[in-house]
């Protein structure tokens, strides 16, 4: 572990121990968790720098049990008390909160969407015949490759893993065509001007969760877990607890092909119902399985999980079963 201190906020005060990977990305999300800590407690934050297996495998997320193994060590050092609190990406949460610990804050989320990054500026339609598109989410593959489907186009989706540089730079050096990376992590990085696209939810549903950041801490720490609090967006909250209920009853993990979204719809300033959209699909994208819900706002992230449950159960009843398998590229 490496430990890098932010600006004191007072003095004297000992520093929050923030637990973060070591990637460019994950220190950016971090960086900007700790601002928020820093503002509602008055204490210096120190970035704990923490190596997982997923950062250290060259296996394909599907086949080492998808985006869930950067956390487990985050988890072990915050059980341990090496560390005071933790963020990950939401995305890559397993859905079942563990024991001893609890998800004490979602700040504001970012642009849920995915993007494409294409070589001479081209949009997904304007990709010619036969052009290789990497993604390491087979979620992404089975909406692209359905999306392709439905216009006519032959792409081809190959499997990638790395760091947004590695990503990027399979299609800067030719290698692919197009990459699809999310677009929270772009704008976090201040790349999000690399992006030829922002893909339509319309055609392509992100992971649930996905642009939102999760900060977690152990249950014991009642102060810390009161104090974060203080950073939680309700709007987000109920959001993506309807998005991971979905996941969650649909019985899939982070490297299952589903994507979900759920949408605060406002009437002017004011926001009044929340719309919430499943998929389920082939690999191949030749079977989507898609339905969506639309209601009041939640009142509490109970009920948002009794939507995500319950369109879970529509979406079973219409064959999300049989494509729940399908997750190596």
């Amino acid at each position: 572990m490496n430990a890098t201190s932010s600006p004191a906020a007072s003095g004297g005060a000992a520093p929050l121990r923030l637990g973060t990977r070591r990637s460019a990305l994950a220190m950016a999300q971090s960086g900007l968790v700790a601002d928020l800590v820093r503002e509602v407690t008055g204490r210096p934050v120190e970035l704990v720098e923490i190596t997982t297996y997923g950062d250290t495998s060259r296996e394909h997320l599907a086949q080492i049990g998808g985006t869930g193994v950067f956390v487990s060590a985050l988890r072990e050092a915050l059980l341990s008390g090496e560390i005071d609190l933790a963020v990950h990406s939401l995305k890559d949460l397993p859905t079942a909160e563990p024991e001893g610990l609890r998800l004490a804050a979602i700040p504001r989320r970012e642009d849920p969407r995915d993007a494409l990054i294409a070589r001479d500026g081209l949009t997904f339609a304007e990709l010619p015949p036969g052009s290789r598109i990497g993604t390491g989410s087979p979620r992404r593959a089975a909406q692209l490759n359905a999306w392709a489907r439905s216009f006519g186009l032959d792409i081809e989706t190959v499997p990638i893993r790395g760091n947004v540089d590695t990503r990027i730079g399979y299609v800067r050096s030719g290698r692919l065509d197009a990459v699809v990376l999310a677009a929270a992590g772009l704008i976090r990085l201040g790349r999000i001007g690399e992006a030829t696209e922002l893909l339509d939810v319309g055609h392509v549903l992100p992971a649930p969760g996905q642009g939102a950041l999760a900060v977690e801490c152990a249950a014991s720490n009642v102060a810390l877990t009161a104090r974060l609090a203080e950073i939680d967006d309700p709007y987000t909250r109920v959001a993506v607890t309807a998005e991971r209920s979905l996941l969650a009853a649909l019985e899939a993990g982070c490297s299952a092909p589903v994507g979900a979204l759920a949408d605060l719809l406002a009437d002017g300033q004011v926001v009044t119902e929340m719309r919430l959209r499943g998929v389920v699909g082939s690999l191949d994208g030749t079977t989507l399985v898609q339905l969506s819900t639309t209601g009041p706002v939640p009142a509490s992230p109970s009920e948002a999980g009794d939507l995500g449950r319950e369109l879970a159960a529509e979406m079973l009843a219409k064959g999300a079963a049989g494509l729940m398998g399908e997750r190596a590229l």
